[in-house]
Formats: C-alpha cells, structure tokens, sequence
C-alpha cells in the first residue's frame, strides 16, 4: 500500500472501527479457555445481536426439527465457535454501517458481503469443508477495505467504483489510481482490529486472479464473484456467470446447484442482517435454466446408473457363469473332480455324526462302445448316463465325473443300507434306458460301483483318501467278479 493512502487512512476521523461489542467478541474468539457462558455474557449485552442469532438459528441454513426458543439454545445448537464467528458478523455490520455522501455504493457494498458471505457457506458445504460460519464470516467481511476507503476518500472512491466496468475491473483501477486495491486495504485494517489470521488472509486473498489452492480461500473468492453475478445487470450477466465459474476453479453444475440454495436461503438472511436483496430477473432466467440442466443431469445420472447397474450385473452373471463353468465337466455337465475333491473334503471335515458315502461308477465296456459306434456315440451315452444319475438322486447328492467313463457320487446322510439302496435304483433305471439310438436301434449299458460309508461315530476314516480308496477298492471287486454288481468296502 502507498505511503500516501496508509496515511490518509490512518488520519481518517470516521474510519469503520468494530463496535465494543464486536471488539470483546474479537477477545474473546482468541481465549483457548473461551466458554459458551463467557459468550452468551457479552452477546446479552446486545439485544437485537442476540436476536440476529436466534433468528437465524431458525432460518433455512440450519433446518433445525425444533424451533429454537432462547439464545441458549440457540448458542448449543450452534456451538461456540459458531456463534462468536455469527455474533461477530452481525456486530460489525451494524457497527460498520454510517451515512455519507456515497450511501448508495455503502448499501451496494453491503449487499455484496451478504451475498458473498451466503455463497462461501453454501458453496462450501457443496465441498463438504467444514467451519461453515468461518466460511461465512469471511465472506461478509472481504470488502471491508471499501468501506475504509469509502469513508476516507468518499467522493474519489464514489468516482472510482463509478467508472469501473463491474466488480472484475475494479481491482484494477484501484491498483492504477490508488497504488492498492481494497483487499490489501481489507487486510491492512482487519490486522489493525486483530481479528483472526484466517480472516486476514482470507481478505487478503480474495481478489487474487489465481485460484487458491486452498479449498477454503477458494470459496471466498469465488464467493464475491458469485455475488457480482447476482448482482449484475441483463447485459453483464454473461460475463459475470463466466467470472464466476473461473472464480470457483470447478465446472457449472456446482454453480448450477448454488443460485436456487442462494434464492432459497436469501430472503430470510437479508432480512436477519437488514439489506435487502432482490432476486433479479436474469437471474430467474438462469435458475430457470439451471433448473432444467439439473433435470436433464439427474435423468442423464438415472440412465447412466442404471446403464452400470446392468453392466455390474451382467459382469457378475459372467464371473458366476464363469464360475460355474469352471466347476463342471464341459461333456456332461456334471462336476468335474477338481470341484469334487474340494466338495468331499469340506462334506467329510464337516460329517462328525452322521453317514457319509462315497461310490464309483464304471461305465461296463465303455471301450466297446467308442470302438464300434464311435467317440460321438460314446459322448452322448455318457451325456444321458450322467442325465439319469442326476434324476435319481436326492437334491442333497453330488454327482461329478471322474475320469473318462468313471464318476464319483457322494451321497450325504446316506449309510451303507441306504447307499446301497440308492444305487440298486440306479442300476435298474440304467438298465431299461436306452442311452443312445444307432441305425434306430438303442444302445443299452450297465455299469460297476463301489461304495464305502463313513460314519462319524465309528472313525473308520481318517481321511477323505482312505475313504476314495475304500470305494475303489470295492470297485474293483465288482469288476472282477464279473462287472454290473454293487460292492462296499465291507463286502
């Protein structure tokens, strides 16, 4: 800042200075030892300021299910360091607020600070940031450096504000004809009240050309270009929506989003920090617009969720059927033995007190039949055989192939009467089905089984091996003595 303009300011008679109250809230905001008693002291002395508080601990911002009655409550619900952040705001806008020769640039700066203290709340909320009155406060406060200035130099700033082109171009007349510009003036004077280093740098930063990368800073200077933005006439609207979304450093949906919570939330603010505020006309064009592109957006959003949605599903039907394909035999569609292996191990970990049977089939001569009808042949008599075996057992069975013409049956809670029975079933099922038709003649099979039942109880076996070769050894039995027969391992 120029010597010349230090000076002026420091020799202005009228210059903003905080109200008492505000200068004990400022005392009391720096106290680490600070109570919400020590608060509720000085803001009693106040009654319209507690009154602000209470009121707007009631408006749309806060969304409370229960009216708040008392400056108690409000100051709970709220928290102290909310509330020194609202008192302090209300305290020095009332305190701030004089009449000079430029009432009208006064009433329009004002303006601007509610504006942008609303727009830096909500929109940091949109960014999930938390100290949503910091956000605020902050806000309201940026352009304090022109009300300083208004009040030092009333007629020249007047002119000044007067012949800028909108809010974008003011910073930089004030950098040509003051050697500064109003946020280093802000920041100048906000050291002088010793208030918080946030809202020093805060002021200081808010007409930055560089986004802040700091998301907090950010939402300030997006804020006061927000606020232009409403503020702006039908003709510098255009220019101000751009402003503003450079300002925020994001795309325009977030904007899209912010001007209806603005409009929603304006009118009982205004009234709590007495500025009116009026919702203008290319404004409600915008929100108009807005509103329909959020339309669009969300069906856009239905679509492409549900379009994921399915895409998730079929992704996971694929992974299942995958899955699936991966436990069965490709020819038969039975399980395969890797699948089985893990299946007889769990079943007989698992099997402490009941029966447990484990049989092998053999297809009779299968050779036979690959050798005179040939492999196509033989691949459907064991596609129909493993159709029947799935008919004939119990839904709590599992059935898988083996090997070649070999397949393996685990049969749960089955013991060795119950087993054998099972399979006698089988066998004479098989018997009288044909399992193929060649030249119109059917093809008939038999087959051989082993079996061996584990009973929890006894503790034969002790261990799934032991038990598969109880059954094969049984197998082999029925093979010797002349195929198409049933053996245990007890036989």
């Amino acid at each position: 800042m120029r010597t010349e303009l230090e000076s002026t300011l420091l020799h202005c008679r009228n210059l903003p200075s905080p109200p008492g109250v505000a200068l004990q809230i400022i005392s009391l905001a720096q106290d680490p030892n600070a109570t919400l008693g020590a608060a509720a002291q000085i803001i009693n002395l106040d009654p319209a300021l507690s009154a602000r508080l209470l009121r707007l601990a009631n408006s749309p911002l806060y969304a409370t299910r229960r009216r708040v009655e008392s400056l108690s409550q409000a100051m709970a619900m709220l928290g102290l360091n909310a509330t020194l952040s609202l008192a302090l705001g209300f305290s020095l806008i009332q305190g701030l607020r004089s009449a000079n020769s430029a009432a009208k640039l006064q009433e329009h700066i004002w303006q601007r600070s509610v504006l942008s203290a609303l727009a830096a709340r909500l929109m940091g909320q949109q960014l999930g940031l938390k100290r949503p009155e910091a956000l605020m406060l902050a806000g309201l406060l940026q352009d304090i450096g022109r009300l300083a200035l208004l009040q030092a130099i009333p007629d020249e700033y007047a002119a000044l504000s007067e012949k800028a082109e909108g809010e974008a171009h003011l910073t930089q007349l004030e950098e040509s004809e003051l050697g500064s510009n109003h946020a280093t003036v802000g920041a100048w004077l906000a050291r002088r009240w010793r208030l918080p280093d946030y809202l020093i740098e805060a002021t200081d930063k808010s007409e930055d050309e560089q986004c802040s990368e700091d998301s907090f800073y950010r939402c300030i200077q997006a804020s006061g270009a927000i606020a232009d933005l409403w503020l702006a006439t039908a003709e510098t609207a255009d220019a101000a929506r751009e402003r503003a979304l450079e300002k925020m450093g994001l795309d325009a949906p977030l904007l899209d989003v912010l001007l209806p919570m603005i409009a929603a939330a304006l009118p009982e603010v205004s009234a709590t920090f007495d500025i009116q505020v009026t919702h203008p006309a290319h404004l409600q064009a915008l929100s108009e617009e807005a509103r329909e592109l959020l339309i669009l957006r969300n069906l856009q959003q239905v679509q492409d969720a549900q379009h994921a949605r399915q895409l998730a599903q079929s992704a996971e039907d694929r992974l299942k059927l995958l899955s699936e394909q991966s436990r069965r035999d490709p020819l038969t569609g039975v399980f395969n033995r890797r699948h089985m292996d893990e299946v007889l191990e769990r079943e007989f970990n698992s099997n402490t007190s009941t029966a447990l049977t484990v049989a092998l089939l053999d297809l009779d001569n299968f050779k036979h039949i690959n050798d005179r009808y040939g492999h196509l042949i033989g691949d459907q008599v064991l596609r129909q055989f493993a159709q029947i075996v799935l008919r004939t057992l119990r839904t709590t069975d599992v059935v898988a192939r083996y090997g070649g013409e070999e397949f393996l049956l685990v049969l749960n809670y089955a013991d060795k009467a119950s087993s054998l029975q099972v399979l006698q079933r089988l066998m004479n099922e098989v018997s009288k089905t044909p399992m193929a038709l060649v030249d119109n003649q059917p093809v008939f099979i038999t087959f051989s089984a082993g079996f061996a039942s584990a009973d929890g109880a006894d503790g034969r076996f002790t261990s799934v091996e032991a038990l598969l070769q109880a059954a094969d050894d049984a197998l082999y039995r029925s093979k010797r003595e002349g195929r198409n027969q049933i053996h245990s391992d007890e036989a």
